[in-house]
């Protein structure tokens, strides 16, 4: 017993594993959530699906403003299975400050609505999310969806297809949709690229023998 439990990779080694496999540059921004426990699943999604960060856009105190004391409660421990502790949060008490942080740091943001409409929307399995080098993924409010702000200041709008009576989904449900296809994408890509840099450099160390 004793052994097993040692052989046991710890989590901070598989931390350090799938390290390679998160998509670089991508953030999931949660607009004004009413409920604490959207918050805990979608960070849960954001963790389980490669994730860069998380931004939360509250003026509600139920969210500590510091991450290290967010990594401390237990009530956001139980209700993200833990994924505050290994996924990075930030907040912000409103929307602009959160634009502005994204764009200083050459962020494009996308939003995500089933009916809203802005400058261009697109059907989520029918987008490139690989163009933008730094990505964005707005997630609105549960009773009043995404502000007009972020609508204004993203390049797309993006929706997910739904075919029944009721076409509406929860926020946990329509985050984890929209983020599996948008990692999906953004993922192989980073793949793709890792392998034209690895043939490059094999190429130029390749040294062909003199004659």
């Amino acid at each position: 017993m004793e052994e097993n439990k040692k052989s046991k990779p710890s989590l901070r080694a598989k931390a350090d594993k799938i390290k390679d496999f998160r998509c670089k540059n991508l953030i999931a921004v949660i607009e004004y959530p009413n409920d604490l426990r959207n918050i805990g699943t979608i960070i849960r999604n954001v963790n389980a699906l490669g994730v860069e960060k998380a931004y939360v856009v509250t003026d509600h105190e139920f969210l500590p403003d510091d991450w290290q004391e967010m990594r401390t409660r237990r009530g956001l421990n139980t209700i993200s299975a833990s994924a505050i502790k290994w996924s990075f949060v930030k907040k912000f008490h409103d929307t602009e400050t959160c634009l502005g942080h994204l764009e200083r740091n050459g962020f494009i943001s996308v939003v995500t609505s089933p009916h809203t409409k802005g400058r261009t929307n697109v059907v989520l399995h029918e987008a490139d999310y690989t163009i933008y080098k730094k990505l964005a993924v707005w997630f609105g409010s549960e009773s009043i969806g995404i502000s007009p702000l972020a609508l204004e200041r993203s390049v797309l709008c993006v929706n997910i297809p739904m075919f029944g009576i009721i076409e509406s989904l929860n926020l946990g449900t329509s985050s984890g949709i929209v983020l599996y296809e948008i990692t999906r994408q953004r993922r192989e890509f980073q793949n793709r690229l890792k392998a034209r840099i690895a043939v490059r450099k094999k190429t130029k160390s390749f040294s062909p023998p003199v004659a």
